[in-house]
């Protein structure tokens, strides 16, 4: 069911390590080729065009694009009391960790006299895509909203695909989910035709946003892509990933479930098992038979398992399993190990890591108050997750008096010459001139 890698007795570096750990193959380049006639249908439509985008790729019409408040009102109301509790209790522990995401003005005093000033502005307006695809979402509605409120971003946004079950709108509980934070504006449209409006802006219907956030599939990850520059982007996220580390103390149903976990998001999900115990990688294999033909969506976590980007890797031990797991810069990284707390301290590259038996990557999806926008295809390397400070912008603050500035005029006139910049240097001198 899923494919043994015996790294065992090699000593590879990180790209060697991932020729043998491969991800999906995800062609974006094409799906930038196919989506740009999407992109300009937008950008010189209106919300007639996007209508008919929805019409072609979700099989229905909505009767608006723009979902009433009274929608989202009624899916409130009409929310099974169950899943609001839910819903409120991830909000509060979102909301707990990314307060303490706030960044503080800071003044710097250079010398007596000149002060740099650092303060976190937020954009203007952001719009939030939360995917509708093969299962609903409401989660990531409050992953995007509740740093982007954090930060007081002014202006948010929504969009969230159309369905056929709802009569042309978004599904009733991502709806109830922005209720609950307080969203009004919320689009049904998905895929690339929301990143472009949302990057474009659609007279009398959507401003432009300045930055766009949030997980979505090929098409999405392709308009952020082709539309980097127009506005701002978190990421071009790709398909689910999760890795575990673990060694013989793990429990084998523990690990099987976990990996089924992910891998039922979405036929190329990557499952990832680095092991130095080839008795765990077989108790593994034995109940992830047993539990893939018993879960909801079998076929699916099936092709998953059997790709080429999911794998049990066996290591020597867990030095070169870290370097593994190092090397692969997993989206999710469970560390099941004797030594847990010690070996997730020697992780450098991972979007969140799970500590523990008792931390699994299904609670940091939904309730243990950490973001689930996580960077995908090994970008952990050199990227972070959603955060507050994704929608802040750092802003210096010059202020020099009068012999701040004298004393330093030299060493900028002497700065500007050695660069050829001589109009730069004489900036300086001309206010010597009417001191």
């Amino acid at each position: 069911m899923i494919r043994t890698v015996d790294l065992r007795g090699k000593a590879l570096n990180k790209a060697g390590y991932n020729a043998e750990l491969p991800r999906a193959t995800l062609d974006v380049a094409e799906a930038m080729r196919l989506i740009e006639p999407i992109l300009h249908r937008v950008k010189i439509g209106d919300e007639s065009d996007l209508i008919r985008l929805a019409e072609e790729f979700d099989g229905v019409t909505p009767p608006s694009i723009r979902v009433p408040q009274k929608a989202l009102n009624e899916a409130l109301v009409t929310l099974d009391p169950q899943v609001r509790a839910a819903l409120e209790l991830s909000i509060e522990r979102v909301r707990k960790v990314h307060n303490d995401q706030i960044r503080n003005e800071k003044t710097t005093t250079v010398i007596d006299g000149g002060t740099v000033t650092e303060k976190w502005i937020p954009v203007d307006r952001v719009g939030l895509y939360v995917p509708g695809g093969r299962a609903v979402y409401p989660s990531s509605v409050i992953m995007n909203v509740v740093p982007a409120q954090i930060a007081k971003v002014s202006s948010i946004a929504v969009a969230s695909p159309p369905q056929k079950e709802f009569a042309g709108l978004p599904h009733p509980t991502i709806l109830a989910a922005c209720a609950l934070l307080g969203i009004t504006e919320v689009f049904a449209v998905g895929g690339a035709q929301a990143i472009a409006m949302f990057a474009y802006g659609v007279e009398g219907l959507c401003e432009k946003a300045d930055l766009v956030t949030g997980p979505g599939n090929i098409y999405v990850a392709a308009a952020k892509r082709a539309l980097r520059g127009t506005i701002g982007i978190d990421s071009e996220a790709g398909p689910t990933e999760i890795a575990i580390l673990a060694d013989s103390s793990a429990v084998p149903a523990d690990v099987a479930a976990d990996l089924i976990s992910q891998a039922e998001h979405d036929v190329i999900a990557a499952a990832v098992l680095v092991t130095d115990s080839p008795e765990l990688a077989k108790a593994v294999e034995a109940e992830l038979k047993v539990r893939v033909a018993a879960t909801k969506h079998s076929e699916r976590v099936t092709s998953a398992l059997t790709g080429i980007q999911s794998a049990i890797a066996l290591v020597d031990d867990m030095n070169q399993g870290i370097d593994v797991v190092n090397a692969y810069a997993a989206e999710h990284l469970e560390i099941q190990t004797h030594n847990a707390q010690q070996d997730a301290a020697k992780i450098r590259n991972a979007g969140a890591v799970f500590i523990g038996r008792f931390s699994p990557v299904s609670l940091g999806d939904y309730s243990a108050g950490s973001n689930h926008v996580l960077p995908t295809g090994g970008c952990a390397c050199h990227s972070s997750g959603l955060s507050v400070a994704s929608f802040l912008r750092g802003l210096h603050f010059i202020e020099y008096d009068q012999k701040a500035f004298t004393d330093l005029v030299p060493t900028v006139v002497t700065l500007a010459n050695s660069e050829d910049l001589p109009a730069h240097g004489q900036a300086m001198t001309a206010r010597l001139e009417n001191l």
